[in-house]
């Protein structure tokens, strides 16, 4: 049987000291068993969603290195602007080679927990391939994936753009029959690298207005930088500008910039849009990936996703 409300209700009764003491006291209890679930586990806290401080797992930015002073710098730089935009993440950095903290120290260094790690590398090659699952392998302490290279990517293509710009491209030189743009590139035996860069070398000649835009390697592939010169000289393209497809100044940056007469843009480097770009790579391997790797003591943590096989560790392609 349904009972019904009165048609007048009653006002209510103003409360006693008493009563409103247990009437505040039995609302503090309802609060504190609501966080209890009903196996009697406690329930987990909603954290504000900007609050990653022990909730996030640590990005690790892995940087080839370089004995180019300038190119830590520029890193680092760069990560600063990586912790402006994500209050409160624990971002670190690791080496691949050449410079301090190598990769295996910064990931010791980290302890128990979950790491993302995310190549400051431009395209698929032996280190994103080989050396980075390697290194998160050996770090059993950790639950650990590996983002995508930062490249390809609109983001990469609009900071190419503004150093080019920085460097004095000019709009009306996207009309003019005689220029063109090298996109220089560290290159790779992997041919998917090259694949990677022929893309963003497409991507920004439609951010150039249709400009030639032809992909040179300064190492491991061809064409060389000055061959791709010599070929868009052969065109007619004699106003070449380069865009340097660099994270960070070094020996081959230098090296692909003193082959150019003309317009010569700076690395990538520390830019907005590099930074965003990061954390898009960190968000994307949380959210598509479980951890590749997991520390074997602990029972309760979910099983890796695949099995690891040891390659053999070769000599970085890039410095």
């Amino acid at each position: 049987m349904t009972e019904t409300a009165p048609e007048h209700p009653r006002e209510p009764l103003p409360l006693g000291r008493p009563a409103r003491l247990l009437t505040r006291v039995t609302s503090q209890l309802g609060h504190q068993l609501s966080l209890v679930s009903r196996n009697g586990t406690r329930r987990p806290m909603h954290r504000n969603r900007n609050d990653v401080r022990h909730t996030a797992p640590t990005l690790v930015a892995v940087a080839h290195g370089s004995r180019d002073p300038q190119a830590l710098r520029t890193v680092l730089d760069l990560l600063a602007l990586v912790r402006e935009l994500r209050s409160g993440l624990d971002v670190r950095l690791g080496h691949i080679e050449l410079n301090e903290p190598l990769l295996p120290e910064t990931l010791d260094g980290i302890g128990a927990g979950d790491a993302v790690l995310v190549p400051l590398l431009l395209g698929r090659g032996h280190h994103v391939r080989h050396d980075l699952p390697l290194a998160a392998a050996a770090a059993g302490h950790l639950r650990t994936r590996v983002a995508a290279p930062l490249g390809p990517h609109p983001l990469l293509v609009e900071t190419l753009y503004e150093r080019l710009v920085e460097a004095g491209w000019r709009t009306e030189d996207g009309t003019n029959r005689s220029a063109a743009v090298v996109l220089a590139a560290a290159g790779s035996r992997d041919p998917d690298s090259a694949v990677d860069a022929r893309r963003t070398a497409g991507m920004l000649s439609d951010r150039l207005g249709g400009v030639p835009v032809v992909a040179a390697y300064t190492s491991a592939a061809t064409p060389t930088v000055p061959d791709a010169l010599r070929a868009l000289a052969a065109r007619g393209r004699h106003r070449v500008a380069l865009a340097s497809y660099f994270t960070a100044p070094g020996r081959f940056a230098t090296a692909a910039a003193a082959a150019v007469e003309g317009t010569t843009a700076a690395p990538l480097g520390a830019h907005p849009a590099m930074a965003r770009l990061l954390l898009h790579r960190y968000d994307q391997a949380l959210a598509t990936t479980a951890p590749a790797y997991a520390a074997p003591a602990h029972a309760d943590l979910p099983a890796p996703a695949r099995t690891v096989r040891p390659h053999p560790v070769r000599r970085a392609e890039a410095a």
